[in-house]
């Protein structure tokens, strides 16, 4: 062994050896002599030392073999290999310095026991202790050795075999304690500290129930007083909480002498494995009783071992039943033996079983189907260990199998019989049934084909299909585009073989790649609706004759009135002048005058009823428009009427003749008011409506977009449905003869309509009459241009005004032409257009172009664009007694320009012309 791993430890002694009296060169005394003598053969190793030096002036006969059999008597210790390379030189200064003994363990040395022996290692204990001299100072040191050479290796063995115990027990991954008798922690090994987590020095020597506090008074502590107790070892199974720890760990205590140990493996992850396990079979057995399903085990040999509750509770039996023979008992006796055959060869050969088989219902005795179903399960080798299998209710779909083959059967029989009817239909049908091809070709026609156009099958089979229509069809609808939601439906000519043409009927159904057609001949229904819609043409044109004679027949009635007063005047004013009776003349003038105005009056009714009056379109605000006819309405009607105005809030603006609106909302108040002879009550309404549907506009007949209605009720007579259907005819009216001329309505309804609204009547017998009248909103500026009267402006008049006279009319050319000179406007005249554009090409000042609007080569508007084109700030007012449909455009009414209306009354025509020429 190395000398490194010897130890020194000083031995204290009761005193110093005293040196005696009387001693010899090397300090010995006589007696000491023959004491050393006796000394020398000690066993052991002796030395006596003298000085500072160490010399060395007696051995006995061992400590020769330290030095080699060599004579060392007088030499100084230090010459030796013992001393001079080990600890014991260090030593021996200090005695001798101190006067303090010492000791020095396990020194290895080199030991020569014979003169020729081979040198040995050998381990030494020495001991060493000073020698005093008579005044107390050391003089020596008695060196002492002992061969403990078998007590080291005795040692070290002792060591090596404890590191190995040691190692293998860290080795070993399981945690490892030590207890004595008392409990006490006397060696942990690595593994242990891991598991706890605690430094050695804090569990060695604590007992274990106070290393470990919880397993006080527990089942731990008695498993382990039950080990020492019983000198048996003990397993325990324990959950660990201790110090931050979840573990479960599986303890091992064995009794040994002095105490006992304990092994202990962390099977925290086989804990929950088999938690895991256990849990996974709760709940495939969970699913197994949840599954509607009767679940079966079997042994390898077959046996049935167990059934799931559903098999128990359809059945009604247990394992043991069956094992004792009640399979008998449960499936029916038709079934057993192929299910018995089916099972063996499943065991025979390995393989899935499975087997439809009827098993009996405990509760009524009856039997259903059920598919058994066998897997079987193998282990690692291979073999087959187990099998698990399930028992499926199929009874219903068995039964509706059974069923389903039935109806087939019974199908294909109905099948047959409609095939044979849809033959006897394709061979006895009076239409003609054909089937064409993609290309257009014919595949099959039955033999009406035949009966009706006198082609054979083989005729129509051997030409494309087209070529059998006329040439003005293209025979779209018999081409294959795939399925077209349903059938198709259209007619066209077919030509018989004669060369003539039928008209047939197709209904035309394409069906993969085919087209099916079954055509009707329609020839003489078609003959027959086109005679009929010549006669219907025909009973129009009449109705239409006489609605024009009815109206003519009026017309002429009303003008021969009014011809007759005022031809009859003139007549009588000529018969005065030439008698001289002159001064009577005013009275008859003035009845001629006025049945020329009420002849205007008509005229004009008739114009507004065909929607070719002229009008004056302005903004209008129908709730002040209504407001301000508030004292004439009342005066229209009588006392026993009530007139109430119902105004809308934040009443939209229209667009219309605000005149003609005035005309319409008074007749309209008239008519309801000759309703109620009784008297009554009269509601004007106004409202905003937003038509934003097609159901809506198509119930009150108006198109989409946004009106201001205006609606007079009353709560008279009503009127039934074939009067309001007549009732916006001209001269059709309900009041007795001479009460009324039939244009009211008519009037109402011709205006509304040019303004590009609508009209309609609500009424029923006895209860009353609402006419509603519609009129687009007006979306352009709020307020019209205010019309600015003649002379009004800056004290301006008309005198030395220059204007443009254009008609082609002599007579009332020459009219209008006096009319204005006898005003004091200057007036020039032309007869036709390309006339008054060559006065207006010419350097003549004019303000004013008076034009009719329909003038022979050039018309008025025509005229009125050249002139403006040559004089921009040239004012216009067309002169006109009927409207043409271009007038009636959007737009017709450029700037500057106004339209009035024939016949001319002076006044209206002076008014117009001076606010036109008066305006900036």
């Amino acid at each position: 062994m190395p000398q490194s791993l010897g130890t020194q430890q000083d031995i204290a002694v009761p005193r110093p050896i005293a040196c005696p009296a009387g001693t010899n060169e090397f300090g010995h005394s006589g007696s000491e002599a023959s004491a050393l003598e006796i000394l020398a053969l000690a066993p052991g190793f002796l030395c006596l030392l003298r000085g500072p030096a160490h010399k060395i002036t007696w051995t006995n006969q061992a400590f020769g073999q330290l030095a080699g059999h060599r004579d060392i008597i007088g030499s100084s210790i230090a010459s030796l290999t013992v001393a001079s390379a080990s600890p014991l030189g260090e030593s021996l200064e200090r005695a001798y310095a101190t006067g303090e003994p010492f000791s020095i363990q396990g020194l290895r040395v080199d030991l020569q026991r014979e003169p020729e022996a081979p040198v040995e290692e050998r381990f030494i204990d020495f001991s060493g202790r000073p020698i005093l001299g008579s005044g107390g100072q050391v003089e020596g040191v008695v060196l002492q050795g002992l061969d403990v050479t078998e007590r080291v290796r005795s040692a070290w063995a002792l060591k090596a075999d404890s590191e190995r115990a040691d190692h293998i027990l860290d080795l070993l991954g399981d945690g490892f304690v030590a207890f004595d008798e008392d409990f006490r922690v006397v060696k942990l090994n690595t593994a242990a500290l891991k598991y706890d987590g605690r430094q050695e020095h804090e569990i060695l020597g604590r007992t274990h129930w106070e290393a470990w506090p919880t397993s006080a008074g527990s089942i731990l502590e008695e498993a382990y007083r039950r080990c020492q107790r019983e000198q048996v070892p003990v397993t325990i199974l324990r959950r660990y909480l201790g110090f931050g720890k979840d573990r479960w760990l599986e303890l091992r205590i064995c009794p040994v002498p002095g105490g006992i140990v304990s092994f202990f493996r962390d099977v925290t992850e086989q804990k929950l494995a088999e938690e895991a396990v256990r849990a996974s079979e709760e709940r495939f057995r969970a699913l197994v009783e949840a599954v509607p399903h009767q679940v079966w085990e079997a042994g390898e040999t077959g046996k049935a071992e167990w059934f799931n509750g559903r098999f128990y509770d359809y059945t009604g039996t247990t394992v043991d039943a069956l094992a004792s023979g009640a399979w008998h008992g449960v499936i029916h006796p038709d079934d057993v033996a192929a299910t018995a055959a089916a099972w063996q060869t499943a065991l025979d050969t390995g393989t899935v079983f499975e087997s439809e088989l009827r098993l009996k219902r405990t509760s009524d005795q009856s039997y259903r189907w059920f598919l058994s179903t066998g897997v079987p399960i193998r282990d690692a080798d291979g073999k087959v260990i187990r099998w698990i299998g399930t028992n499926t209710d199929i009874h219903d779909q068995n039964v509706a199998a059974q069923e389903l083959e039935e109806m087939n059967a019974q199908l294909e029989e109905r099948v047959f019989e409609r095939t044979r009817e849809r033959d006897r239909i394709w061979r006895l049908s009076t239409d003609l049934m054909i089937v064409l091809d993609a290309r257009g070709s014919v595949v099959a026609a039955n033999p009406a084909w035949k009966a009706l156009l006198a082609w054979d099958e083989g005729d129509l089979t051997s030409m494309p299909f087209s070529r059998f229509l006329s040439s003005d069809e293209d025979g779209h609808c018999f081409a294959v585009t795939g399925n077209r939601g349903g059938p198709l439906r259209c007619e066209n000519r077919i030509r018989h073989k004669d060369g003539s043409f039928r008209w047939i009927s197709w209904t035309v159904v394409p069906d993969e790649g085919y087209v099916h057609a079954i055509g009707r001949d329609i020839t003489a229904e078609r003959e027959a609706a086109q005679a009929l819609l010549k006669a219907e043409e025909a009973l129009r044109q009449s109705q239409k004759m006489e609605a024009v004679g009815q109206l003519t027949g009026g017309i002429a009635h009303d003008f021969n009135n009014l011809l007759t007063g005022v031809i009859g005047s003139l007549d009588l004013i000529q018969t005065r002048i030439a008698r001289g009776q002159g001064d009577q003349a005013g009275r008859y003038i003035e009845a001629a005058l006025s049945s020329a105005k009420r002849a205007a009056s008509l005229t004009h009714r008739l114009l507004a009823f065909s929607r070719r009056q002229p009008l004056d379109p302005k903004p209008v605000d129908a709730n002040m428009l209504i407001a301000s006819m508030a004292d004439l309405l009342r005066r229209s009607t009588r006392e026993a009427i009530r007139v109430e105005e119902r105004f809308a809030k934040k009443l939209w603006m229209t667009h219309c003749d605000a005149h003609q609106l005035e005309n319409a909302v008074l007749n309209l108040v008239i008519n309801a008011r000759d309703a109620m002879h009784d008297g009554g009550q009269i509601i004007i309404a106004t409202e905003n409506l937003a038509v934003e549907d097609g159901e809506m506009a198509t119930q009150l007949g108006l198109g989409q977009g946004r009106y201001v209605s205006l609606s007079v009720a009353d709560n008279g007579a009503g009127m039934s449905p074939d009067v309001v259907e007549k009732a916006f005819e001209p001269f059709f009216t309900t009041k007795p003869m001479g009460q009324g001329t039939g244009l009211g309505l008519s009037m109402v309804y011709g205006f509304v309509k040019q303004s590009g609204g609508h009209v309609r009547i609500e009424s029923a017998p006895g209860c009353g009459t609402t006419v509603t009248i519609y009129l687009p909103r007006y979306t352009g500026p709020d307020s019209p241009q205010a019309e600015i009267q003649a002379g009004a402006i800056d004290g301006r008049t008309t005198t030395g005004a220059t204007i443009l006279v254009v008609e082609d009319e002599p007579v009332v050319r020459a009219l209008v032409v006096e009319m204005l000179q006898e005003t004091g406007y200057r007036v020039f005249d032309a007869a036709d257009g390309p006339e008054g554009l060559h006065l207006l090409q010419s350097s003549l000042p004019v303000d004013l172009l008076l034009t009719d609007v329909g003038l022979p080569g050039l018309n008025g508007r025509q005229l009125a664009d050249a002139a403006l084109a040559m004089r921009p700030d040239l004012k216009v007012l067309f002169m006109t007694g009927y409207v043409e449909s271009n007038l009636l455009r959007k737009g017709f009414l450029g700037p500057g320009m106004e339209v009035i209306a024939k016949p001319l009354a002076f006044n209206m025509l002076i008014e117009k012309i001076e606010a036109m020429i008066h305006r900036t």
